[in-house]
């Protein structure tokens, strides 16, 4: 018999369809040949023996486990003392149980976890820890559609050739826990011991971007300057031009402006028209797709995974947690194909494609696709009922993945950039673009958007100018100066701060570039949503409409590693960049492990000298309204003091979470002072947006205030 073993029991369900295994069993599935099962994520973790964690304390420092041990997933438990512990989860331990004897009675086994390095590590961690001596080859896949899979089955690869892939994961585990381990450790306790302070090795890189970034913009002193502005016409198209310079005083301004009057005619000196060429973008990977969908629809990178991941499953694109914006030559074969399928979309631009003789070669490159192609569609045609019943936000992805494909296989953009020169007493200049082939931009163009269209991207500011020549002699309808301010960096969003990761908080605009730094980029694409998600767990960050701000238990961390290494995102990138090359076989486990040993020690006595004073912000102090004990804020829920499970006396209690909206302290406050709170983005049933106003009732419970006229149709 042969056992396959899968991520998750949706993909085994899957697999099992195609290959006729229908009998259902504890945990599994079967038939005469095959037998698959499933992990939920990660059932295995790591953790070093029991005597090098078991106390803080800073003479224990550092913890450098000489091997590391496999043990079944932990869960909280409170014991009968009350004290929190760590547990076997039951649930488990049973699947491992199941898989267990399945690998047993099994002559081979079919790797068939997601395809990239978390997958590898999971069914490695599983195999290693059950002590597994059973051969095993591995299902490689792009997509989950019956074609895929077949083809996979088809060409099963020896499982011996994902080592490296698996020595690169595991690598990537065990020095995240040594320097998560040493740098909480050591941080928490010189800070008090009140309270754990989270470090780690991807994680702090990023919240000094987030926090340097916050402060840059904080403690930015604006500078005023005055411009000096002249506004002319031809054939009645108005337009206006500015002087090179800026000046730094009122005075300087007016008299330029005096000047200018005093001409009161504008003579064209030069006019400088230049073509442009913008070449399509490359098809998106899964950070692209994160940052695009948080341009466009305000959505956070988690949410973008947890879609994709969705779509994925649900047979309709391919991997999603890939790397690469480009596909090999024999994935472009395809293409032509898929196109067909899915330009219905975009109708205004099937003519294109179906005349088109030659497609964009730009995201096709055998040699930078690494484990996984760019993300495209597959060959699944949603009918248009199908496309009407996805969420908003599902419909939002997939149609920026389809978008993207047609954009970069459409043609080039053209732009006429023109520069004008002109005199006035002083040297005028303006300038203006005319898109002449829109190319590649007409995909978008006349797509009505879900979201609520925000997009942070700089839109084109150029003024529509008329045709101008040199010598040309216009008259001056008007001068005048603007008094105007420098402007701070803006503050990071969840896009913006996506970009920073991806070349180690360097500023980097060229896509291409991005594409040869990411492997020294902070994370990978799968995992930068999670440590994004890591800080805002902490309360080292949090949202402010789009921008991500750090709090002041953030500061204070940041303020205490600033000028530590684990502080520094260049470290951290070569850290990465040197996993990566594990992965290429290009250097041993040993040798990387050793080193970050090393470095541990060296975090350690950096961190026990640190003075730090950790700052936080008081939660709200309130009254139960029901009976007038203090209200305790918790994460999920405020609740009485009084709402105890040993000695209940009240049972007030309000939930954060309410459709799909989790309310701030502050919210809640309000609603325990029988005020009514406005709260903006809940979700229906439909998932459709709305605002409305909350409020408690007499019974101390949340309504909804729809104060809108009667007759309206919101």
């Amino acid at each position: 018999m042969v056992t396959i073993l899968t991520e998750k029991p949706s993909v085994a369900f899957d697999i099992a369809r195609v290959l006729n295994i229908n009998e259902k069993k504890d945990g599994h599935l079967k038939n005469d040949k095959f037998a698959i099962t499933w992990a939920f994520g990660h059932l295995v973790q790591i953790e070093a023996p029991t005597n090098l964690s078991e106390k803080w304390s800073l003479d224990n420092l550092p913890v450098l486990p000489d091997k590391f041990i496999l043990k079944c997933r932990q869960k909280k438990h409170k014991d009968k003392s009350g004290k929190i512990i760590s547990v076997d989860d039951d649930g488990v331990k049973k699947q491992l149980g199941i898989i267990n004897s399945l690998f047993n009675s099994s002559d081979e086994i079919i790797v068939a976890t997601d395809a990239g390095r978390e997958g590898e590590l999971i069914f490695r961690y599983i195999y290693n820890y059950l002590n597994c001596k059973k051969p095993f080859k591995r299902l490689w896949i792009n997509s989950l559609t019956d074609a895929a899979i077949k083809e996979g089955f088809s060409c099963l690869k020896a499982g011996q050739l994902y080592d490296n892939l698996y020595h690169a994961a595991q690598a990537r585990s065990e020095s995240d826990w040594i320097v998560g381990i040493n740098a909480t450790q050591a941080l928490t306790l010189v800070a008090g011991n009140k309270d754990v302070l989270s470090l780690g090795r991807v994680q702090t890189p990023t919240l000094s971007i987030i926090c340097k970034r916050f402060l840059e913009n904080k403690n930015f002193t604006p500078e005023t300057f005055f411009t000096v502005w002249a506004s002319t016409e031809k054939n009645n198209t108005p337009f206006e031009l500015k002087t090179e310079d800026n000046f730094k005083s009122i005075d300087e301004a007016k008299s330029v402006v005096a000047l200018i009057e005093q001409k009161n005619k504008i003579e064209i000196m030069s006019v400088e028209r230049k073509e442009v060429v913008k070449t399509p973008p490359l098809l998106h990977d899964l950070t692209s797709l994160q940052k695009e969908a948080n341009r466009k629809f305000s959505m956070t990178p988690d949410e973008v995974l947890e879609i994709a991941q969705k779509l994925y499953e649900s047979k309709l694109i391919t991997y999603p947690r890939t790397g690469s914006c480009y596909i090999s030559d024999d994935v472009f074969s395809t293409v032509p194909e898929l196109i067909k399928k899915h330009v219905t979309i975009f109708s205004h631009v099937s003519d294109y494609f179906s005349n088109a003789t030659k497609l964009t070669k730009k995201s096709v490159n055998s040699s930078k696709v690494t484990d996984h192609h760019a993300l495209l569609p597959t060959e699944i045609i949603l009918t248009e009922a199908d496309f009407k019943s996805m969420s908003v936000k599902e419909r939002n992805v997939y149609t920026l993945i389809v978008g993207r494909m047609l954009e970069a296989f459409h043609t080039n953009s053209i732009s006429e950039n023109t520069i004008i020169k002109a005199d006035c007493g002083v040297t005028l200049k303006t300038s203006g673009s005319v898109i002449k082939f829109s190319g590649w931009r007409d995909v978008f163009i006349n797509l009505n958007s879900d979201g609520d269209g925000n997009d942070d991207e700089e839109k084109e500011k150029d003024q529509k100018l008329p045709k101008i020549e040199t010598g040309d002699i216009l008259p001056l309808n008007e001068a005048f100066f603007k008094e105007e301010k420098t402007k701070p960096k803006p503050l990071l969003t969840d896009a913006t701060l996506l970009s920073y990761m991806e070349t180690c908080g360097k500023e980097v605009e060229d896509q291409e570039a991005k594409e040869a730094m990411k492997d020294s980029g902070l994370g990978t694409p799968a995992t930068r949503a999670e440590t994004i998600n890591i800080l805002l767990k902490r309360e080292y960050i949090c949202r402010n409409k789009k921008n991500l701000i750090p709090t002041e238990k953030g500061l204070s961390v940041y303020e205490a590693i600033r000028l530590k290494t684990i502080g520094s995102p260049e470290m951290t990138g070569d850290w990465e960049k040197r996993i990566e090359r594990i992965n290429r076989g290009e250097l041993k486990i040993d040798d990387f492990l050793t080193d970050i040993k090393k470095y541990a020690k060296v975090l350690v006595s950096e961190l026990i000298n640190t003075v730090i004073e950790i700052k936080t912000k008081e939660k709200p102090k309130s009254k139960c309204p029901k009976c007038g004990l203090p209200v305790k804020f918790w994460e999920k829920s405020a609740a009485c003091t009084g709402n105890n499970k040993q000695n209940p006396t009240c049972d007030f209690i309000v939930w954060r979470n309410i459709l799909n909206k989790t309310l701030t302290d502050n919210q809640i406050e309000t609603l325990i002072e029988g005020k009514a709170c406005l709260v903006k983005g809940l979700r229906s049933k439909k998932d459709i947006a709305f605002d409305t106003k909350l409020k408690l009732n007499a019974d101390f419970k949340i309504e909804f205030i729809f104060d809108h006229p009667k007759n309206s149709k919101k």
